[in-house]
């Protein structure tokens, strides 16, 4: 029998650096607060905007895979896109579905959890250093889907079915993160462990903040609304994007990939 070896390419993601986690906190905030924008500002409705937003992804997707290597601009669009489609799974699936969020939670995890395992039965590595085929990427990609519609469910769960509220929500899942760091460093966790650990919290810590900023004042928010939360995150992230474009701070270098 014939093999024929699976096509190598650049690696498609960026270097892990504070770059990569002040953008993905933004895009997790933009995720939650795009997402309440066109569904409740803009009267899209929730099946409006998964039609319109689920099409925007699909479109990024595609220049995603037809991409060579890492583009920041088509990467960032697509995780900004993925946050704002995660979100809205869960919230279809609780408010028009009637699902709870103890059943979503449990649901997204078991799928987050299959998606690693069925990954690394085939590839034998979860790192992100090693997105260099398409079976790969698209594995990183319903990964990333899973840990946004999974961080939306636990974050809600957490702030308003179990009353803990925005702000308080925002330190647990920032003290996770802190504890995941210092394992990593201190104690030697594994590196890819860690990483995927935290970037499963920073998905209900940037859902907790953009709650917290744009949710009126008698939610517990501090009543910025979705329209202003949304625009200074966009913003922020637009001019973080450019200026790794230019400087290329977050490329992987070729000889990294494991």
């Amino acid at each position: 029998m014939i093999s024929f070896p699976i096509k190598q390419m650049l690696n498609k993601v960026p270097e892990v650096t504070a770059y990569f986690w002040i953008i993905k906190v933004l895009c997790t905030t933009v995720g939650e607060t795009v997402a309440d924008y066109l569904n409740e500002t803009l009267h899209f409705g929730l099946t409006g905007t998964s039609l319109v937003m689920g099409a925007l992804l699909i479109i990024v997707l595609f220049f995603q895979f037809k991409a060579k290597k890492y583009v920041p601009s088509v990467y960032w669009l697509a995780v900004v896109l993925i946050s704002v489609v995660g979100t809205l799974i869960t919230d279809n699936l609780t408010d028009k579905l009637g699902v709870t969020l103890e059943t979503t939670t449990i649901v997204f995890s078991i799928a987050l959890a299959l998606t690693f395992a069925v990954w690394y039965a085939f590839e034998k590595t979860l790192s992100i250093h090693s997105i260099v085929t398409t079976r790969r990427e698209i594995f990183y990609w319903l990964a990333i889907l899973f840990t946004f519609a999974l961080g939306t469910a636990s974050g809600d769960l957490s702030a308003e079915k179990f009353g803990l509220g925005y702000l308080t929500s925002i330190f647990i899942f920032a003290g996770l993160i802190v504890i995941v760091t210092i394992a990593h460093f201190a104690f030697k966790l594994n590196a890819v462990l860690a990483f995927w650990l935290a970037y499963i919290f920073t998905r209900p810590l940037g859902a907790s903040i953009g709650d917290y900023l744009s949710q009126a004042r008698a939610d517990g928010g501090l009543g910025l609304g979705t329209t202003t939360t949304s625009a200074l995150f966009l913003i922020t992230i637009l001019g973080l994007v450019i200026y790794l474009t230019l400087t290329k701070k977050d490329e992987i270098p070729a000889h990294s990939i494991i």
